[in-house]
């Protein structure tokens, strides 16, 4: 049996489990589709960071701040298997070198195309820019809505989850710290 007739039989066998009739009309397909869904959820597990980057990394003469900001997201929360979205905001002072604006969007999307919780997730960030790109600092602040807590539990639908994780001068130093959370406050 392969991997994806193993995810669809899961599926259907959870659809029973459910009080569902996996043979009825509306429902044949869904093994299918979930099991393509989740693949393409889980996606990250099989993207290298490396090959993302593309060497794209290009020489500077200056350490100013790098910011990009409202990078959308979403993510499968690794408790629940529910989704939680949101914004990641990402800056980074030079150390002779920048890396290709869109590259930072992609570093986000192989951690978040992963089973994740969100603290994780912005550690993880932080730390492959602070590796990758050896820059002096980087700052990831991540804002997001969890399913999770939404749809069920506390059913709490206004609620947003902030996170941060500070390295380097981002860290060590509160002007730096204070002028990044102050830039992506003013819109």
């Amino acid at each position: 049996m392969s991997k994806n007739e193993s995810i669809q039989n899961l599926v259907a066998n959870m659809l029973s489990a459910l009080g569902e009739d996996p043979s009825r009309e509306g429902l044949l397909e869904t093994p299918k589709r979930v099991e393509k869904s989740l693949k393409f959820l889980t996606s990250g597990y099989s993207q290298n960071v490396d090959t993302a980057l593309n060497n794209a990394f290009f020489h500077v003469d200056h350490a100013e701040m790098v910011i990009l900001r409202d990078i959308n997201f979403f993510s499968l929360c690794e408790h629940h298997l529910l989704p939680f979205f949101g914004k990641c905001h990402i800056a980074y002072i030079p150390n002779k070198k920048v890396v290709g604006l869109s590259k930072l969007p992609r570093i986000v999307e192989i951690f978040c195309r992963r089973l994740q919780i969100q603290e994780q997730l912005t550690m993880q960030i932080a730390e492959t820019i602070m590796d990758k790109v050896a820059p002096l600092g980087v700052a990831v602040v991540i804002e997001a809505k969890h399913l999770c807590v939404m749809m069920r539990g506390v059913e709490k639908q206004n609620a947003e989850m902030v996170t941060s994780a500070m390295l380097g001068v981002f860290k060590s130093d509160p002007k730096t710290r204070s002028e990044f959370l102050d830039l992506i406050r003013h819109k």
